[in-house]
């Protein structure tokens, strides 16, 4: 698991990390890690596309979210960088004029990569559950599979595991089926 950096920190610590970094507050303490690797990168952007036409613009799909990639979000006093976030419309109308939204996300989507999987499946989500996040995907490239997650008492449940080039309908995108192959192809 990556170390932190530093306790008790600040939004002024997280600013001074080097751009060519993902930098995050977990529990009060920095993290940073470095920019995803480029298989890390067009795995969420062929997510991105694939759920962006019928989810975000309601082509063949009934629209009713913003999705967003590696948006930055401040929740409490964490600041976490999801590779994928959605909102419904209605809960979030309009985006924010600041730089990072405060509203925690319906559904966030965190891909899986070496330096970064132990934090994604321990600090972020617990943090994700305390905010009542209802919709979690954990993507892991290198293995081809997609973990489907819902809240449950004490942090998440395990509600699906798909591989390889399965089709598949999945919460809360059940509207459409998602060809997995697309997504690794990409």
């Amino acid at each position: 698991m990556a170390k932190a950096l530093k306790q008790d920190a600040t939004y002024a610590d997280l600013s001074s990390v080097p751009e060519n970094f993902v930098a995050e507050i977990l529990g009060g303490e920095l993290y940073a890690s470095p920019r995803p690797a480029f298989s890390h990168a067009t795995v969420a952007s062929a997510l991105a596309v694939l759920l962006g036409g019928p989810f975000r613009f309601g082509i063949n799909g009934p629209g009713g979210w913003l999705i967003v990639s590696e948006p930055e979000l401040h929740l409490d006093a964490d600041v976490l960088v999801p590779d994928l976030a959605g909102w419904r419309i209605e809960r979030m109308s309009a985006e924010p004029y600041a730089a990072y939204p405060t509203l925690a996300p319906d559904w966030v989507c965190e891909v899986l990569s070496p330096s970064t999987e132990v934090i994604d499946r321990t600090k972020k989500l617990k943090i994700y559950a305390r905010e009542r996040v209802e919709h979690m995907w954990l993507i892991d490239p290198q293995s081809k599979t997609l973990e489907v997650l819902g809240p449950a008492r004490h942090g998440w449940t395990l509600l699906a595991k798909h591989e390889g080039g399965e089709r598949i309908r999945a919460k809360p995108f059940q509207a459409i089926e998602l060809a997995l192959s697309d997504v690794w192809s990409a």
